[in-house]
């Protein structure tokens, strides 16, 4: 049971994705303009990390086994690619809204970097159907939490006075390193 929670924790907290591991950077900086967006996309790339991990572990096991290993990253595309698919036709039905507020980055979760890495970072460690989907629940928890504070801060600074050369794009990356750096204080809580 302790290993789960450390698993959970070390995801979210000391080797986040997104901050840590530097994958997702597509969406943390296209997506956080807007709280709610940021919100609906954490959402949207929790259930894909989460169902694609344990996806992507039965194939992995079941499936591929040590013979076909070379197939995995091909195949893991495809099972992501096959989830994300559900997801975009669930959120167009239950909230037209959010659909039409996530627009072209709804689809891009397939090319999101983390949703292809966590399942491979999986692989790599070998780790079990459980550990697979806290992992990647983790993982997407980590990621979530990134694109809200990094939305809600995004959001703040668009009433600050900025100097014009800071506004957009720099202002974001200054914010973006400041953010990594906070997070870098969990380093050493727990060695996942």
């Amino acid at each position: 049971m302790e290993k789960y929670f450390l698993i959970l924790i070390g995801t979210v907290f000391v080797n986040n994705i997104a901050l840590a591991k530097i994958l997702g950077m597509c969406p943390f900086f296209g997506v956080t303009k807007r709280l709610e967006v940021a919100t609906g996309m954490g959402f949207a790339t929790a259930f894909v990390l989460t169902v694609g991990s344990g996806t992507s572990y039965l194939i992995d096991t079941y499936l591929l086994g040590p013979d076909l290993a070379y197939l995995r990253t091909f195949s893991f595309i495809v099972a992501i690619a096959s989830v994300v698919q559900l997801t975009e036709m669930y959120v167009k039905k239950s909230s037209p809204l959010l659909y039409q507020t996530l627009g072209i980055y709804l689809p891009l979760i397939t090319t999101n970097c983390a949703v292809l890495g966590i399942p491979l970072l999986n692989a790599q460690e070998n780790h079990n159907f459980i550990e697979s989907l806290l992992f990647g629940f983790g993982g997407a928890t980590g990621f979530s939490l990134v694109l809200v504070l990094f939305a809600s801060m995004r959001e703040r600074l668009e009433g600050a006075s900025v100097p014009e050369i800071f506004k957009g794009g720099p202002i974001a990356m200054a914010t973006a390193s400041l953010l990594s750096l906070a997070f870098m204080g969990f380093a050493g809580l727990v060695k996942v």
